[in-house]
């Protein structure tokens, strides 16, 4: 449970799940700081990581505390439903069947929100925090269940995905910084296809391990159950697009 071809994967999903996950965060923190300013967008997105790092030191050293196997079959249950999930709508997205995200649309968006709510006042500017707060709690969330869920599937794992999401987080922000607006160009549809895929294999492994199966290889049946998994998704774009074709013609 700790060879290259367990962490690789492991350390591949946690990176690439948590930089789609702060891409989308930057997008409305980004508005918050353009439209009510800096301070109240920079001290709620700060908030939302410290309470975010304060859940993943929490469920961390607790799922330490049990048995292996059952956190193997529950949490491999959990990443094979999010996996497909994701999986699910980028198939949809990449078929055209599904508008692709557009991080301009969402800025804009938010920013007319925000402008809704007038000018800042003096002070503390608790909607722009609120805001920054949120955003970031709730990408920032499925960030903290991803690192959890790859680094209780086995031993030595929790650190590196841990930082995995971290590198993530500062390579977000550093573009950030110097790009001062949203990420459109960067390829979410194509990074959430990659994810999809690399957490349904993980969750699949980790129920058989639960269950007590014995896979040929060991932990070299991951990325065979990856490339298993990425045939049938790209098979699954064309069928898709197909599918959808007739029936977009008679609407």
């Amino acid at each position: 449970m700790g060879g290259w071809s367990h962490i690789a994967p492991a350390v591949t999903a946690a990176f690439l799940a948590s930089l789609v996950e702060f891409v989308e965060a930057l997008t409305v923190v980004l508005a918050v700081g353009s439209v009510r300013g800096w301070r109240g967008a920079l001290t709620g997105a700060g908030a939302g990581l410290v309470v975010l790092l304060v859940l993943v030191a929490i469920f961390g050293p607790v799922l330490a505390l049990i048995p292996l196997n059952l956190v193997q079959l529950i949490v491999g249950t959990l990443l094979l439903l999010f996996g497909m999930r994701w999986l699910r709508k980028a198939i949809l997205r990449a078929a055209g069947v599904l508008a692709l995200h557009d991080e301009d649309a969402a800025f804009a968006k938010q920013t007319e929100a925000l402008r809704a709510h007038g000018a800042q006042g003096g002070g503390f500017d608790s909607i722009g925090f609120a805001a920054a707060f949120q955003i970031t709690m709730l990408e920032g969330v499925e960030v903290v269940f991803i690192v959890v869920a790859v680094g209780a599937g086995g031993a030595g794992l929790m650190l590196p995905a841990a930082l995995a999401a971290v590198a993530a987080l500062l390579v977000v922000v550093a573009i950030g910084a110097v790009v001062r607006g949203p990420l459109s160009r960067v390829p979410e549809n194509q990074l959430k296809f990659v994810v999809g895929v690399l957490l349904t294999a993980f969750g699949s492994f980790w129920i058989g391990e639960g269950i007590g199966v014995q896979w040929p290889g060991d932990d070299w049946s991951i990325p065979a159950l990856v490339a298993g998994f990425l045939v049938v998704a790209l098979a699954g774009v064309p069928l898709c697009a197909r599918i959808a074709r007739p029936k977009a013609a008679s609407a």
